[in-house]
């Protein structure tokens, strides 16, 4: 369950850096870590289910 967790935390902090280094403002930092946090989140219980399978 912590890995799909990180992976939210983990993805809006890259997205917001993301945006900040690209010159964004406050609007886009959110909007690019919203997406980055949805992306990572789910790449994070996509693993979490072949961990838990024994698959990966």
């Amino acid at each position: 369950m912590i890995i799909p967790l990180a992976g939210l935390f983990l993805g809006a902090l890259v997205g917001a850096v993301r945006a900040r280094q690209r010159g964004g403002t406050g609007a886009d930092m959110a909007q690019w870590g919203a997406v980055h946090a949805m992306i990572f989140g789910l790449a994070g219980l996509v693993l979490l289910i072949l961990i838990s399978r024994g698959i990966g």
